[in-house]
């Protein structure tokens, strides 16, 4: 089972380190992280997304608890969170493909951010099962490239 972890840290140089490495020597394998600024300047929230199938995951959140510049733990729990996640895919785009990748951008509401005489970048947002879907049917087109930001996610409500 994936857990879907939002943890709130000190905005500090080496904090990212530090937090990875404790996934590391615990034996998980971080499946997406994401980091940036959370609403008050001083604090980032990192989401990370793990496998809990292979480990306990209250062994990781009480040892991270442990480390001075975490502030706050969520385990997200998928029927009370919103997730996204942002990709860039540049598609092969030359004759009768063009026309072909621009109808599956349609379909999967992905915006065309860069034009070339042989290929487009698409950009998409959205759950990960739907980038997923997408590049299935953009891979007998012809994906060049790929890059991801990992998934984001905050819980529903005021909570």
């Amino acid at each position: 089972m994936k857990h879907t972890l939002s943890v709130l840290v000190e905005n500090k140089p080496g904090v990212l380190t530090r937090v990875a490495g404790l996934f590391a020597r615990r034996g998980f394998n971080i499946q997406s992280l994401a980091v940036g600024e959370s609403e008050d300047p001083n604090l980032s929230r990192m989401t990370i997304v793990i496998d809990g199938a292979e480990h306990p995951i209250d062994q990781v959140t009480k040892q991270l608890h442990k480390l001075i510049n975490v502030v706050k733990i969520r385990d997200l729990e998928p029927q009370y969170t919103v997730a996204s996640e942002l990709m860039l895919i540049k598609v092969a785009a030359e004759g009768e493909k063009r026309n072909d990748v621009l109808q599956i951008a349609e379909i999967f509401k992905a915006k065309i951010v860069d034009v070339d005489r042989r290929a487009l970048v698409l950009r998409v947002v959205g759950a990960t099962d739907k980038l997923e879907a997408l590049l299935e049917l953009l891979q007998p087109i012809g994906v060049l490239e790929v890059v991801r930001t990992g998934i984001v996610a905050i819980g529903r409500g005021r909570g």
